[in-house]
C-alpha cells in the first residue's frame, strides 16, 4: 500500500467517525430517540456524552455495570498505557530509523505520497546495522512495561474481587451448591434422595433443596404465549394508533375478529401451561438439584470435598446467580454433553475453514494486479486513483469487519449446545471461541497467505517459525493498518446503534410493535473482548516491524474507553456479574502476543544478520513465561473461589443480622424454574406480558 491509498483511508474513516458521533450527538436528543440510546436511563438529565463519560468515576462505573464493567473498562485504561508508550518509542525512535534507512531505496521526499509504507517499516534497516540495537532494546523495554501494568492490573482487579465479595449484601449463589448425577433408587423421589442424603451428612449447615424438572414441552407453550401475546398487544397497538374506527368488510370480518381469536388462542395456551406444570411439579424430576446452606463456608465445603466414594455421583459445582441460570439444559446427561462438545469443536472447525475462504479473497483485493485479473472487466475504472486506493486500501478491512460481525452469534450458539447451565458461563465460553477463531482466521489466516496445509507446515517445523513470521508479518502491514484504520469507523457505529435505530424506525413507520416497554440489553462481553485483544496482538505483532500501526491502534483503544463508558450507564443493562473472572483471558491473551511478538524479533534480527540480538531475545519469552506461571499460581485461585478466612469472616459478621432470617426464608426458593411459576393472564392486560420473562429477569 502506498502513503496515498493509506492517507485515503485515515481521511475516509476519520470522516465518517466524525459524523457518526455527531449524528448519535443530534439523535440522542431527540425524545423519539430516547429508547435506542437511553434505554436504561430515559428519564435522566440529559448532558454532553463525551464530558459525562470522562467525570464518571470508577465507583460509579461499578455500581452501574458490576465489576465485569469496571474489568472491561480497565482493558482499555491498561491497551492505552501500554500503547501509549509503546507509541513513544514506536513512532519517536523506531520510525525514524527505519524511515531513514535506505535498504529498499533512496528517499525521494518530493514523491512520498507514491511510496510504499515499507519505507516505514523494519525492512528499510540496512542488515547487521548497529540501529536495529534499537529495535532490541525497545523489545525489552516494552515486555517489562507491560509485565508491570499485567501485574498491577491483575493485582488491583484481584483486591476489588475481594472487595465486592466482602461488601456484598447476601446473595443466594453464594449459599448454593449445584448437584448433580444424583443416584435414585426405584420408587424413591429426587427430593426424597437428596434430603436423605444432604440431612445425613451435612446436618449443621444444610438448609433446603430445590429438584429441577424436566419442563421442556413447557417452555415451548410458554414460548408461544408469548409469541401469541406481543401479536394481540401490537393488533391493540395499530387499533389505538389508527385514526379511524375499524372497518369490517360487509360488516362481517374485521380487526376485532382477528383481536378476539388471539384472545382465544392465548387462553387455551394459558390453560395448556398451567395443566403442565401441575404435571411437570408432580413428574417431571431430573437427577439435579439446587442445594442451599446455612453459611457460605459451608456450600464451599460441599463444592470441594468429594461427596460419595464413586466420583460419577453427587457431583457438585458453583451454584450461578438465579437470574443467570440457563435452564433448556438441565436434562442432558453426561454423554450428550460430551457428544455436544464433540460436534461443536467440529462446527468450529469447518467454521475456520469456510472463514479462511473469505480471507483468501479479501487478501486478494489488497493487491490492484490480482483484482484486475479477477474482474477484467472493471480495469478502466481501477485505472482511476481514487477507486484503485479505495479498493485496495478500504474495501477489504471493510468485507472482514461485516463478515466478522456475524461470528458472535454463532460461537455463542455453539457454546449454548454445550449445555453450560449459566448466561455466564455461555458468554465466557463464547469468548474465548471468539479469541481462538479471531486470533488464527483475522491474524494468522492473513499472515500465513496461502492453503491451510501450507499455513500447517509451518508451525510442524518450530525452528522455522521466527524466520518464516519474520517474512510473513512484514508482508501484511499495510493491510492490517488498514484494519485498524477501519475500526475507528466499526467502534464509534457503536455510538449510533445501527441495528437497534433501524428496528426502531421500522417499527415507528409500520406501525407494527410497541417501543415504550422496550428492555435495556446487555453488554456483549463475549464479541467485544476479544475485539479488543485483536487489536493488542496487532499493536504488538507490528511494534518493531511496523510501528506505523501504533498511533491507529491507540486512537482506537482511545475512542473505545469513551465510547463504551457511555454506553455502560446508558445503553446496556447488565444481566449478570462473575466477579471478574474475564480478566485471567485478558492476562493470557496479553501474554501469547508478548511471545508472538518475540519470536518475530528474533526472526527478524535473524534475518537482518545480527544473530547476537537473536540469540540475547531468547531468554525474553521463557522469561514472559515464567512471569506469566508466577501470575497464574498468584491471582488465579482468587478467581476460582474465595478463600476459608474470607468465607469464615463473612459468615461471622453476618450471623446475628436479623435481615439473615428473611433472606433464608427467601432462599428456599430463590431456584425455582420461572417456567413453574405462576403465570400472569395476559388476556386482561393492555400491557405486554411475556409470560416466561415475566417472572424472571433473565
Amino acid at each position: 500500500m502506498i502513503l496515498s491509498a493509506l492517507a485515503t483511508s485515515v481521511g475516509l474513516n476519520l470522516a465518517l467517525t466524525v459524523l457518526l458521533a455527531a449524528a448519535y450527538t443530534l439523535l440522542r436528543r431527540r425524545p423519539a430517540y430516547v429508547e435506542v440510546y437511553a434505554p436504561r436511563r430515559p428519564y435522566a438529565p440529559l448532558e454532553p456524552w463525551l464530558p459525562a463519560a470522562w467525570r464518571r468515576s470508577e465507583e460509579d462505573v461499578h455500581a452501574a455495570a458490576g465489576l465485569d464493567g469496571v474489568v472491561f473498562v480497565r482493558i482499555f485504561v491498561f491497551s492505552i498505557r501500554v500503547f501509549a508508550a509503546a507509541a513513544v518509542l514506536g513512532v519517536g525512535v523506531l520510525l525514524p530509523v527505519n524511515f531513514l534507512g535506505d535498504q529498499l531505496r533512496t528517499i525521494d521526499f518530493s514523491d512520498l505520497p507514491n511510496k510504499s509504507i515499507e519505507l516505514f517499516s523494519v525492512s528499510n534497516v540496512q542488515d547487521g546495522s548497529n540501529k536495529l540495537w534499537l529495535h532490541f532494546s525497545a523489545v525489552y523495554i516494552i515486555t517489562g512495561i507491560t509485565c508491570y501494568l499485567l501485574y498491577h492490573e491483575y493485582k488491583y482487579i484481584s483486591c476489588k474481587r475481594l472487595e465486592y465479595f466482602m461488601t456484598s449484601k447476601p446473595l443466594p449463589q453464594h449459599f448454593t451448591v449445584l448437584v448433580r448425577a444424583i443416584p435414585v433408587s426405584d420408587g424413591v423421589a429426587v427430593s426424597d434422595a437428596v434430603d436423605k442424603f444432604f440431612r445425613e451428612y451435612h446436618s449443621s449447615t444444610y438448609l433446603s433443596h430445590t429438584v429441577v424438572h424436566q419442563t421442556g414441552k413447557l417452555r415451548r407453550l410458554l414460548n408461544d404465549a408469548e409469541n401469541i401475546c406481543t401479536k394481540l398487544t401490537n393488533l391493540k397497538y395499530v387499533h389505538r394508533s389508527s385514526q379511524d374506527a375499524p372497518r369490517k368488510f360487509l360488516g362481517l370480518f374485521g380487526r376485532n375478529d382477528v383481536l378476539g381469536k388471539y384472545q382465544k388462542r392465548l387462553e387455551d395456551v394459558e390453560e395448556n401451561v398451567r395443566l403442565e406444570q401441575s404435571d411437570a411439579t408432580r413428574r417431571q424430576e431430573i437427577p439435579a438439584a439446587f442445594v442451599s446452606f446455612r453459611s457460605r463456608y459451608g456450600a464451599a465445603n460441599a463444592i470441594y470435598i468429594r461427596q460419595s466414594d464413586n466420583p460419577t455421583e453427587w457431583q457438585t459445582e458453583h451454584a450461578p446467580d438465579p437470574h443467570d441460570v440457563y435452564w433448556p439444559f438441565f436434562s442432558t446427561s453426561f454423554m450428550e454433553r460430551w457428544i455436544a462438545k464433540f460436534v461443536v469443536f467440529v462446527a468450529s472447525v469447518l467454521l475456520i475453514l469456510v472463514f479462511l475462504l473469505v480471507v483468501a479473497f479479501v487478501q486478494g483485493l489488497t493487491y490492484l494486479e490480482q483484482v484486475e485479473k479477477w474482474l477484467p472487466f472493471l480495469r478502466k475504472i481501477l485505472e482511476i486513483a481514487v477507486v484503485s486506493q479505495l479498493v485496495t486500501g478500504y474495501l477489504p478491512s471493510v468485507i472482514l469487519h461485516v463478515l466478522s460481525s456475524y461470528v458472535p452469534s454463532i460461537m455463542k450458539l455453539f457454546s449454548t449446545m454445550q449445555g453450560f447451565i449459566s448466561v455466564s458461563g455461555i458468554e465466557r465460553s463464547a469468548c474465548n471461541k471468539m479469541l481462538r477463531f479471531t486470533i488464527w482466521t483475522v491474524f494468522f489466516a492473513n499472515v500465513l497467505t496461502g492453503s491451510v496445509l501450507v499455513q500447517v507446515e509451518i508451525f510442524l517445523n518450530p525452528k522455522e517459525i521466527p524466520s518464516k513470521l519474520a517474512v510473513l508479518v512484514p508482508a501484511q502491514a499495510s493491510f492490517f493498518i488498514a484494519y485498524v484504520v477501519t475500526s475507528w469507523t466499526s467502534i464509534t457505529s457503536e455510538l449510533t446503534q445501527t441495528a437497534a435505530l433501524f428496528c426502531h424506525l421500522w417499527g415507528k413507520c409500520a406501525k407494527c410493535c410497541r417501543r415504550d416497554t422496550s428492555e435495556a440489553p446487555s453488554m456483549p462481553y463475549h464479541s467485544e473482548i476479544p475485539r479488543i485483544l485483536l487489536f493488542g496482538l496487532l499493536g504488538f505483532t507490528y511494534f518493531i516491524v511496523a510501528p506505523l500501526i501504533l498511533p491507529f491502534v491507540l486512537v482506537y483503544f482511545c475512542l473505545g474507553y469513551f465510547i463504551f463508558r457511555n454506553q455502560l450507564f446508558n445503553v446496556y443493562a447488565p444481566k449478570y456479574d462473575t466477579g471478574g473472572k474475564f480478566w485471567p483471558i485478558v492476562h493470557n491473551t496479553t501474554i501469547f502476543s508478548l511471545v508472538v511478538l518475540h519470536i518475530i524479533a528474533i526472526g527478524v534480527f535473524g534475518l537482518k544478520k545480527l544473530p547476537l540480538a537473536s540469540s540475547l531475545l531468547l531468554p525474553l519469552p521463557v522469561l514472559t513465561l515464567l512471569f506469566n506461571e508466577f501470575c497464574r499460581n498468584r491471582f488465579v485461585p482468587i478467581f476460582e473461589a474465595y478463600s476459608t478466612e474470607s468465607l469464615i469472616k463473612k459468615d461471622r459478621e453476618e450471623q446475628s443480622k436479623p435481615e439473615m432470617l428473611e433472606f433464608f426464608s427467601n432462599l428456599v426458593t430463590a431456584y425455582r424454574d420461572p417456567a413453574l411459576k405462576p403465570i400472569r393472564r395476559a388476556s386482561n392486560s393492555d400491557e405486554r406480558t411475556a409470560p416466561l420473562l415475566a417472572s424472571s429477569p433473565i
